[in-house]
């Protein structure tokens, strides 16, 4: 058993290791209504009588706006499949495991990053 738990983490760490991650995963699905309601909604800010060159400008700051708000939905539907992801691995008992080097990854590394599938050191290899 010792050797088994330096080659993954306890059902008791993987199960702190899913509770925070369907937390972020409810944050990030909340996150992500509020871009995708504020990209579809229409704010007509009621410059109609004002001068043609101010609302061409705000027409153009408004499409820019809308564009960034795509953007950002779109990493955040990529970031919630990356959490589902590592709860295929929570799992498959392969959850907090560096896929390059076999090693376990830093559990301070997966709160902040509970998505990595890479260590410290195999990061650092890729650049």
């Amino acid at each position: 058993m010792a050797a088994e738990t330096k080659t993954r983490y306890s059902d008791k760490d993987l199960e702190e290791f899913r509770v925070l991650i369907e937390e972020k995963i409810d944050k990030a699905k909340n996150d992500l209504e509020l871009l995708k309601s504020a990209y579809m909604n229409d704010h007509n800010n009621g410059t109609d009588d004002t001068s043609p060159t101010f609302k061409a400008f705000e027409e153009g700051s408004e499409t820019m706006s809308k564009e960034r708000n795509m953007q950002l939905a779109i990493r955040q539907e990529k970031f919630i499949r990356d959490l589902k992801n590592a709860l295929v691995r929570i799992e498959n008992k392969t959850y907090g495991v560096c896929r390059v080097t076999g090693a376990l990854i830093n559990k301070e590394r997966l709160k902040l990053v509970p998505h990595a599938t890479l260590s410290i050191a195999a990061k650092n290899m890729q650049k």
